[in-house]
């Protein structure tokens, strides 16, 4: 069912993967949203390019993707490796690549054990670049966050890379993104002392198959929703503005970053097309059929600025020629399509 996104991703990547011929590459977080996107088109690349090239995913929970992903867990070129991301074993043999994406991005989580999140981020990415050098790993990604610019200033429409911002570490809730920041400062540490090439890919918001709709992305509730024809509900008064990359470009833009990024030089990934929370609603009720009403239930503050998570991308776009390819009333209706299609199986 993704066949036309992996299509897109390899048009869009074709030479880059020459880099990996008969190689290995190691992948935390690989099962996830991002996980599974790199795994997917990863697979896609190597059968129809013949690599011959071999991946190594860590995970906790083997049977749980395998009932998600079956396709993906019984291959012959994707191997897992049990593991907690703070302290797995590291496995035998070189590796030519590493990519960090394990990073449970859980606002509850954030909110409730800020402690547990943050030791998280911090001894996993630790864990992974002490594993890179034994390895021999020539490059390492790391799937960082645009959490790490604290509050965007509202005058600010898009966020570039040279803002020195930060979360307010008087705030526990900032564990995700202070977390995310000390991963950047070991990264530089490692690129600098250890000769260990480190990619950064600063992410904001996203929309696509296997984005969860039941959790505390806004988009993928409101993509649910509409699937059950039922109206869309913001609780708050829908002035905050985000933007959103389809799956398949954000994979483009990983996969570049690594292969082409330079080093230790953050690149911020996401779409810089913003739309207020309740333009986002509208999207997703006029891309899908049924047309759902979209109920805002407070009023916008007289005078209060909008918050703004929007990301300027000239940086990924001027130096590695990424671009949004995919549009967002198609990316919501793959998105749709997708999981109706899950439902089904």
């Amino acid at each position: 069912m993704l066949s036309a996104d992996l299509d897109h991703i390899l048009d869009h990547t074709r030479p880059l993967w020459e880099e990996l011929r008969g190689r290995r590459i190691f992948v935390t977080g690989g099962t996830g949203f991002f996980g599974c996107w790199l795994l997917e088109s990863f697979a896609w690349a190597n059968e129809r390019l013949s690599l011959g090239a071999q991946m190594v995913v860590l995970t906790r929970n083997l049977q749980s993707f395998g009932a998600k992903a079956p396709h993906l867990s019984r291959r012959s070129d994707i191997h897992f490796h049990i593991g907690d991301v703070r302290d797995f074993k590291f496995p035998e043999g070189a590796f030519s690549h590493v990519i960090h994406a394990a990073t449970e991005a859980s606002a509850k989580l954030n909110d409730e054990s800020p402690l547990l999140m943050l030791d998280t981020i911090i001894e996993g990415t630790r864990r992974a670049l002490d594993f890179s050098v034994e390895c021999g790993a020539e490059k390492f990604l790391l799937t960082s966050s645009g959490a790490v610019y604290g509050k965007q200033p509202p005058e600010m429409i898009h966020v570039p890379e040279d803002y020195a911002g930060a979360p307010d570490c008087s705030n526990s809730q900032s564990a995700y993104g202070e977390g995310k920041r000390i991963s950047e400062l070991l990264c530089a540490s490692y690129s600098q002392r250890r000769g260990l090439q480190t990619k950064i890919a600063r992410c904001f918001a996203f929309v696509g198959p296997y984005l969860p709709l039941d959790t505390h992305f806004a988009i993928g509730n409101f993509i649910r929703n509409a699937m059950a024809a039922k109206p869309i509900i913001i609780k708050g008064d829908g002035t905050p503005y985000r933007s959103y990359l389809y799956a398949a470009d954000l994979a483009i833009w990983l996969w570049t970053i690594l292969f082409r990024g330079a080093s230790n030089r953050p690149y911020n990934v996401g779409s810089r097309n913003p739309l207020t929370i309740a333009e986002t609603a509208a999207a997703v009720s006029a891309a899908l059929p049924g047309g759902v009403a979209v109920n805002v239930l407070q009023k916008p503050e007289s005078g209060k600025s909008p918050q703004r998570y929007v990301p300027e991308t000239a940086r990924a776009q001027n130096e590695l020629d990424l671009a949004e390819w995919v549009k967002l009333d198609e990316a919501i209706r793959r998105t749709a399509q997708w999981h109706a299609g899950q439902d089904n199986i």
